[in-house]
């Protein structure tokens, strides 16, 4: 993936404006999320999917695999599998007539699959005329399961993690990027990526301001992550047990 190659050719570009909702969050980011999918589609028309459609594609190329055991066989890397696949239930009843829709939560809002190697792209908007506080880019705890996989499976080189933002103006009837960036995730300083406990654990930063000054192995990341993740999570449960128990203990001793 040429990620400068695709800043560049977003940049300059102009989405419609939503006819309804605030020029923010998911009514000003689905557009741009579309717009970029479209131009990754045609720079790469037959490894460019939506998560959903890769999972319906994936299926329907294997007929004969059928139930969630069997499926989750298709994937090589535990650690992919873990980030794409379905829960039981719906994978269980998937079928060509029953597919998968698209999921806001889903954890690739593009994916580039290509040779065996999964680019999992999560695009992220900004309204530049507006202060607003980083926007919410993955669960910690989720990433701290994919590093554990990752750990237990020795399974590094399948994949890649990017975040690609659209910086934008209003410009009439017109949203218009101004700046589009784009960072690797594993290529951030792992122990200083900002944990936000009260939402919902989520690992907030800007993509535009994301360090990628990081150098060492998928292995190296995975260790310093999971350091970090467990140093921050005991700190909030001291913190949590001070604030939310000591002070009320004496009165039901």
């Amino acid at each position: 993936m040429n990620y400068k190659k695709l800043a560049e050719s977003i940049q300059g570009t102009s989405v419609p404006k939503p006819a309804s909702g605030t020029l923010s969050g998911h009514a000003a980011g689905e557009p741009f999320d579309k717009h970029v999918y479209a131009e990754l589609k045609r720079q790469f028309p037959d490894n460019a999917y939506r998560q959903y459609e890769y999972l319906n594609d994936l299926y329907s190329r294997n007929p004969s695999v059928i139930g969630f055991r069997a499926r989750q066989e298709l994937f090589d890397s535990p650690t992919v599998l873990f980030l794409l696949s379905r829960g039981k239930n719906a994978t269980d009843q998937w079928n060509i007539e029953n597919p998968f829709d698209e999921k806001q939560n889903d954890t690739a809002d593009i994916l580039v699959a290509k040779n065996g190697f999964y680019e999992i792209i999560d695009i992220k908007t900004r309204n530049i005329s507006k202060k607003a506080q980083p926007p919410n880019i993955i669960s910690a705890f989720k990433l701290a399961q994919v590093c554990a996989r990752m750990l237990d499976n020795q399974d590094y080189d399948r994949f890649a993690i990017h975040y690609f933002e659209v910086d934008w103006e209003l410009e009439g009837d017109r949203l218009v990027c101004r700046h589009a960036s784009s960072a690797c995730l594993f290529k951030a300083q792992p122990s200083d990526l900002y944990i936000n406990w009260a939402a919902a654990m989520q690992i907030q930063f800007h993509v535009r301001d994301l360090d990628q000054g990081f150098d060492g192995s998928m292995q190296d990341w995975a260790v310093v992550y999971l350091k970090h993740f467990v140093e921050q999570a005991k700190k909030r449960a001291d913190d949590m047990i001070k604030k939310f128990v000591i002070p009320f203990e004496k009165y039901i001793a």
